[in-house]
């Protein structure tokens, strides 16, 4: 079996390389003791690189295309073996296809929260995550410093390396521009543009070029998250009186759908008396508006003057004026016990307990004090 193995190994004459993983970025070619018949045929497809490797050392790399493996395309081999007049016996050495292709949707997240000062929250915890696109631009310095003589590397194999290359630009990145954490959705491009730049001469440390670098979304923490939505609800809202009335107003409507319970009863009972209550303040307003504007001649009230409203058997009526009501004293129509209203007051008040209205009424009567004891 052995033998076998050694024979089919010398009389391979095909070096190639199909990829059907899709992450496969560094593969050894497998043949018995490394050996290769002088005057194989290397095909490099479109997207990859070939490597000849002897002990140790890059002695070729091929491109993508078809050669014929002889002294003349392995100058360095050639001079490293010292063969000065050709050669036709099988010789050794490693192959390594790398896959030059773009390597896509390839994802970098913060692991930990990023503490930042934000200029309008204060001290502020940051996550991030986004996707890149890389490539293999030096096949010999990717074997020389990651793969090594590994049969195989996945790009899963640096992916962690490089993530955590992005994730320290981006912290740093971050950091130094001091954007909002507001104004930051605004400035994904830019800050993936920056973050590439940053990374692009680490990258190139291992043989590989980041061909694009995107940041998808820039998150807080979930409760610091609820409270802003809060916040942006009280700007929706607006004015609070009245989103309260309307939420009350619905939740009224909501209990009296179901009148058979005690709570939608009371609920019920409590709307009615306060839309009556209401109601009643409207139309005494619409009233007054309207005997004032009835009237045609009337005018409104000097500033600084007093209007009143005077209950006359049992009857709201007025506003008058100072004037008016001096004339009603004097037709004993407005008496200390009269009830009186103007705007400000609280309720029904006796007329006498009023000063501007007691006044009128003490110096409004004909019959004289009496005379001094």
């Amino acid at each position: 079996m052995d033998i076998f193995k050694k024979l089919s190994g010398e009389l391979i004459d095909i070096v190639e390389w199909t990829d059907d993983s899709r992450d496969t970025l560094v593969y050894r070619f497998q043949r018995y003791q490394n050996e290769m018949k002088n005057g194989a045929k290397l095909t490099v497809r479109e997207g990859q690189s070939a490597v000849f490797v002897n002990e140790g050392q890059i002695a070729d790399v091929f491109k993508p295309g078809m050669y014929t493996l002889s002294t003349q395309n392995l100058p360095l081999l050639a001079t490293l073996k010292g063969w000065k007049y050709g050669f036709n016996s099988p010789f050794k050495a490693e192959v390594y296809f790398v896959a030059t292709r773009q390597f896509t949707d390839l994802k970098w997240g913060t692991a930990n929260p990023i503490m930042l000062r934000d200029p309008e929250f204060g001290p502020i915890r940051l996550r991030a995550f986004g996707q890149y696109a890389m490539r293999v631009v030096d096949p010999g310095i990717l074997i020389k410093e990651v793969s090594g003589t590994d049969s195989r590397l996945t790009a899963e194999g640096i992916t962690d390396q490089l993530r955590n290359l992005i994730v320290s630009k981006f912290t740093d990145l971050l950091g130094e521009s001091k954007i909002p954490a507001l104004d930051l959705a605004s400035n994904y491009d830019e800050l993936g543009k920056f973050i590439a730049d940053r990374v692009r001469p680490f990258f190139a440390g291992f043989g590989i070029d980041v061909t694009q670098l995107l940041v998808e979304n820039i998150s807080l923490p979930p409760e610091v998250e609820k409270v802003l939505d809060q916040r942006t609800s009280m700007g929706i809202v607006g004015d609070l009186g009245k989103y309260t009335q309307f939420q009350a107003a619905q939740a009224i409507g909501q209990s009296g759908n179901n009148p058979n319970s005690a709570i939608g009863a009371g609920m019920g009972l409590g709307a009615g008396m306060a839309m009556a209550q209401q109601m009643a303040q409207t139309l005494g307003q619409a009233n007054a508006g309207g005997a004032s504007a009835g009237g045609g001649a009337m005018p409104p009230p000097l500033p600084g003057q007093a209007s009143f409203f005077v209950a006359v058997n049992g009857q709201q009526s007025g506003p008058f004026d100072a004037a008016a009501l001096k004339s009603m004293v004097e037709a004993g129509r407005l008496t200390r016990e009269s009830l009186v209203w103007r705007n400000g007051m609280a309720q029904w008040t006796a007329a006498g307990q009023v000063p501007e209205v007691a006044s009128l009424i003490t110096s409004g009567g004909s019959t004289p004090p009496p005379l001094p004891s």
